[in-house]
C-alpha cells in the first residue's frame, strides 16, 4: 500500500513511499490527527546518504510486522534533515538531552502538540547485546502513552520549558579581546592528534573552521608549531582513505583515528570547507600535494555534484548502491583489482593501496579501502626500480581503477540545489580559483552563483532553503552563504550587481533574524514553523558547517569595509557580543566564531584597485590583488564612473585617477603608497603592516 510520500520534493523521503508504514510528511495535517485521535507521533528524522537509515529502512519500515504496531499506535512523520534542518537540529537537542546521544536516524516520540517524550536514534529490530529493539521499544512507549499520558506530556512539557530557557543568546557586557580567540586555538592544540593528524579519537570529523583559525595565525606569528597541526592533518586525510583516492573528494568521516576507513557518502559542504582548507594552506605553504588534493575536490565536484545543464551543485552523493552493501562501490578485493590491471601495475597499487591481507570492511573482509599506505620512493627501494617509473606505473593504475569503477552502478546523487550548501561551495570554489589560477573553476562558481540568484532569490525577502522551491522563508545559512558568496563573486568581477543583492541579503538578515541580544536565530522569528518544538536556536558551533552566526559577523564585517557603512559593523559587534562567550565553553567547535571574532578585532587588509573595467592595467593589477595570499584580504575593485562601494578614507583622502590606474593597500587606519606594478602590490599585500604587528 503506498503512502503519502509519492509526490513530495525529497528523494529520502520518496524512498519510503512504497513502505507499509502510513508516513506522513512534516506538517498541519499529521499533526491535527494525532490531537484529533490522542495518538504520539513517531518522527524519523534521516537523509537519503544516511548509511544507518537505510538499515533502519530495510529492518523495520518495510517489515509489515513493524509497520503495524506503528500504524496501529502512533501517527508516523518522516523528515529529511537536508530539507528541514530547522526541524532536525530542535529534536536533535531534544532527544540528546534524554538519551545523551544524537544523529541519524533520529527516531523519536512526541505528544500530538510536537513535543519530545522519548527518543533514540538507530533501533535495531530486536533486541541485541543489551540494547532494546524497536518492537520493544514501540509498544513500551505506546503502553506507556496510554496509561501514563499525564506523565509523558509532564516529561515533554518539562524538557520543552528546559530548551526554551537554554535557547536563547544573553548579551554580554565582557569586552571582546584576543583571549577569547587565545582560548580557542588551545582548546585546539590540545585537541590535536599529533600522529594521525585530526582532533580527537575515533570517529573522526574534519573541523575546517579550526584549519582556518590556525592559518590564520599562522600567517601572523610564522609559529612553526602552528602550521604543522595543519600541514599534518590535511596531509593525513588526504592519504587516508577518507579522502577517494581514485574519484576525488572527501568522504563524511573516518570511523577510526586514522582516517582510514570512512562512512561513505559524500557531502557538499564538507568538500566545501576542506576545498577552502586545501586552496588556503598551499597558498601558505606552496605545497604542491595540498593543491593536488585541491584540484582533485574541484574534478570530483565538477563531475558529479555540478548540474551542467543550468549550473549549480547538488546536496550529496549516498554511500552505498542498496540496503545490503556498505561502501561496495569504492572498496576492492585483490582479486578485482588484479583482474583489471596489468601485472606491473598491479604490484605498484598493492603496495601503495596495501591490497594485501584481510581488508578493512567488517562485513567483507576481503573488501580494502583504497588508503595510500607507501610512498614511491618506499614502492621504488622495495622493488628495485626508478621512482619516477612508479610514479608513472600508479599514475595508469589509478586510471584504469578509475576507469572500471565508473563501470560499476554508482551511489545516488541528490540533485536538491540548496542555498545555503551551494553558497559555501561557491565561495569554496571562488577561493580555489584564485589559489590555483584557474580561470575554468572561477567560471564554474559564477555559473552556479546565477543559478541560486535566480531560482532561490527574492528582493527584499533574501534566499529560500532550495533553488526553485515555490514558497517558504530561508534560513540564517541560506541568507549568509549566499551573502559571502555574492561578496567572493563581486570580488573577481567587480560587478556592482553582486555587492548590491549581498547587501540586500543582509538588511533582510538584519530584519527577519536577530535576537533580542543582537546574535541571530537559525529560523526567521526565531524557532521553526508550527506545527512542532517551537523553541528558539542561536548557532554558534560548528556542527558541522560553520556556524551562521560567526558567518553573519564575517559577510557584516566585510560589508561594512566594502561600503563605508557602520552599521554593518555595530551590528557584528552585538552578535559578537551575545555569541563570544559561548567561545570559551565550546572550544574545538567555535572555531569560526573564533576565527570572526579574531578578524572583527583585526581587520584584515582592504585592497583597492582604482580604475575603468576595460583597462589592462588595471585587470593586470586586479589579477594581481586576488592571486596574493594574505588571510581575509579584501580585494576591492573600484570603478570611478561605475562606482560599486566606498574607498577606504585614507584612500579616498589621497584621490583617485581613472586614466592612471592604481593599487591601494590599506589597513583599518592607514594606506600603502598606491602602486601602479602588479609585482610590488603582491609583495605590498604580503608585507604591509607586518612590521607594525611585530
Amino acid at each position: 500500500m503506498a503512502n503519502r510520500l509519492h509526490a513530495v520534493s525529497s528523494p529520502y523521503l520518496r524512498a519510503a513511499a512504497e513502505q507499509p508504514v502510513d508516513w506522513y510528511p512534516w506538517g498541519e495535517e499529521a499533526f491535527a490527527r494525532a490531537r484529533a485521535e490522542d495518538r504520539p507521533i513517531l518522527l524519523d528524522i534521516g537523509a537519503v546518504w544516511c548509511h544507518w537509515c537505510h538499515v533502519m529502512d530495510r529492518e523495520s519500515y518495510d517489515n509489515p510486522e513493524i509497520a503495524a504496531l506503528i500504524n496501529a499506535h502512533f501517527v508516523p512523520v518522516k523528515v529529511d534533515r537536508d530539507e528541514r534542518p530547522d526541524v532536525d537540529v530542535r529534536y536533535q537537542q531534544a532527544v540528546g538531552a534524554i538519551s545523551g546521544q544524537g544523529g541519524w536516524p533520529l527516531t523519536a516520540f512526541l505528544t500530538p502538540d510536537g513535543r519530545v517524550f522519548f527518543g533514540g536514534t538507530y533501533f535495531p529490530p530486536d533486541g541485541t547485546a543489551g540494547r532494546p529493539g524497536f518492537k520493544q521499544v514501540l509498544g513500551a512507549v505506546a503502553e506507556f502513552y496510554r496509561t501514563k499520558r499525564d506523565q509523558a506530556h509532564g516529561y515533554a512539557k518539562e524538557l520543552h520549558e528546559t530548551l526554551q530557557r537554554l535557547g536563547d543568546a544573553r548579551s554580554s557586557d565582557d569586552t571582546l579581546t584576543p583571549a577569547l580567540v587565545d582560548g580557542v586555538a588551545e582548546a585546539i592544540a590540545q585537541a590535536f592528534d599529533s600522529r594521525n593528524g585530526g582532533f580527537g579519537g575515533a570517529p573522526k570529523f574534519p573541523h575546517t573552521g579550526a584549519i582556518e583559525l590556525l592559518l590564520r595565525r599562522y600567517d601572523r606569528t610564522g609559529d612553526p608549531g602552528t602550521l604543522l597541526i595543519v600541514t599534518r592533518t590535511l596531509e593525513q586525510m588526504a592519504r587516508g582513505g577518507v579522502y577517494d583516492q581514485l574519484g576525488g573528494g572527501f568522504h563524511r568521516y573516518s570511523v577510526d583515528a586514522s582516517w582510514t576507513v570512512p562512512h561513505f557518502e559524500k557531502m557538499l559542504y564538507d568538500n566545501a570547507e576542506l576545498l577552502r582548507n586545501f586552496a588556503h594552506a598551499y597558498q601558505a605553504t606552496g605545497n604542491e600535494a595540498l593543491a593536488r588534493t585541491a584540484r582533485g575536490i574541484v574534478a570530483y565536484v565538477a563531475e558529479t555534484l555540478a548540474d551542467p545543464a543550468a549550473g549549480g551543485f547538488y546536496t550529496s552523493q549516498d554511500a552505498d548502491i542498496s540496503l545490503h552493501d556498505d561502501g561496495d562501490y569504492y572498496t576492492w578485493t585483490r582479486e578485482e583489482a588484479a583482474a583489471v590491471l596489468p601485472a606491473d601495475e598491479f604490484e605498484v597499487a598493492r603496495l601503495a593501496y596495501h591490497l594485501d591481507g584481510r581488508g578493512e570492511m567488517h562485513h567483507d573482509p576481503r573488501r580494502h579501502v583504497l588508503f595510500v599506505a607507501a610512498d614511491t620512493d618506499a614502492i621504488a627501494a622495495t622493488l628495485g626500480r626508478p621512482p619516477a617509473d612508479v610514479a608513472r606505473l600508479l599514475d595508469r593504475a589509478a586510471a584504469r581503477l578509475r576507469d572500471a569503477r565508473a563501470r560499476r552502478p554508482a551511489p545516488f546523487v541528490d540533485r536538491t540545489i540548496y542555498a545555503a550548501w551551494n553558497g559555501m561551495m561557491i565561495s569554496a570554489f571562488l577561493e580555489a580559483a584564485r589559489a590555483l589560477g584557474d580561470g575554468a573553476v572561477r567560471d564554474t562558481a559564477l555559473r552556479a552563483l546565477e543559478r541560486v540568484v535566480r531560482e532561490a532569490y527574492d528582493p527584499g525577502r533574501g534566499f529560500r532553503h532550495a533553488a526553485g522551491a515555490a514558497a517558504g522563508a530561508g534560513l540564517l545559512d541560506d541568507q549568509v552563504h549566499m551573502a559571502r558568496a555574492l561578496l567572493d563573486a563581486f570580488e573577481h568581477t567587480g560587478q556592482a550587481r553582486y555587492l548590491r543583492i549581498a547587501e540586500d541579503t543582509a538588511n533582510y538578515l538584519l530584519a527577519a533574524f536577530v535576537t533580542p541580544a543582537g546574535a541571530f536565530y537559525d529560523a526567521v522569528g526565531g524557532a521553526a514553523e508550527a506545527p512542532g518544538l517551537r523553541v528558539p536556536y542561536v548557532p554558534v558551533q560548528d556542527t558541522p558547517t560553520p556556524a551562521g552566526n560567526a558567518v553573519a559577523v564575517l559577510v557584516l564585517d566585510r560589508l561594512s569595509a566594502l561600503t563605508g557603512h557602520g552599521r554593518y559593523r555595530d551590528a557584528a559587534e552585538r552578535a559578537l557580543r551575545a555569541c563570544a562567550p559561548a567561545a570559551a565553553e565550546h572550544g574545538l567547535f567555535a572555531a569560526t566564531l573564533a576565527y570572526a571574532l579574531d578578524v572583527h578585532l583585526d581587520p584584515p587588509l582592504h585592497v583597492v584597485v582604482v580604475g575603468t573595467a576595460d583597462d589592462p592595467r588595471a585587470q593586470a593589477l586586479h589579477a594581481a590583488a586576488l592571486a596574493a595570499y594574505r588571510p581575509g584580504a579584501i580585494v576591492h575593485r573600484y570603478d570611478p564612473g561605475a562606482a560599486a562601494g566606498a574607498l577606504p578614507e585614507a584612500a579616498a583622502a589621497a584621490g583617485v585617477d581613472a586614466a592612471v590606474p592604481r593599487a591601494y593597500v590599506c589597513s583599518a587606519s592607514a594606506c600603502a603608497p598606491p602602486a601602479t606594478d602588479p609585482e610590488a602590490l603582491s609583495a605590498t599585500i604580503r608585507a604591509f603592516g607586518r612590521e607594525a604587528a611585530a
